[in-house]
């Protein structure tokens, strides 16, 4: 766990008190495109806005506000949450690809 916050390029942490309940992390080279991975909010704050305000600070990340891009991957129940923050599923024919050894991500 401690590799993957070090190793991203931003990470925004949201508390209450000292409990964690909203996380996400970017990956971006600053310039072409960021991707933003791990949106969570702990269940008992979901739909109280607190997503909405963790990605309001995600996308005011300089990692993410220099990239000619933003991305992420979403399921499908989140698809309007995320089209809220000015995200199109509208990609040409781009298919979501993986090689993985983990096999939960299979």
């Amino acid at each position: 766990m401690a590799q993957l916050l070090t190793t991203s390029s931003a990470t925004v942490g949201l508390a209450d008190g000292s409990r964690l309940v909203a996380f996400a992390r970017v990956l971006s080279d600053s310039c072409a495109v960021a991707v933003v991975l791990d949106v969570i909010v702990a269940p008992e704050f979901r739909g109280t806005g607190l997503g909405d305000r963790l990605m309001d600070v995600v996308l005011s990340q300089p990692e993410v506000t220099s990239a000619n891009s933003v991305e992420l991957v979403c399921q499908p129940e989140m698809v309007d949450f995320y089209r809220r923050h000015g995200f199109s599923s509208g990609v040409g024919a781009s298919l979501l690809m993986r090689r993985t050894s983990d096999p939960r991500l299979t």
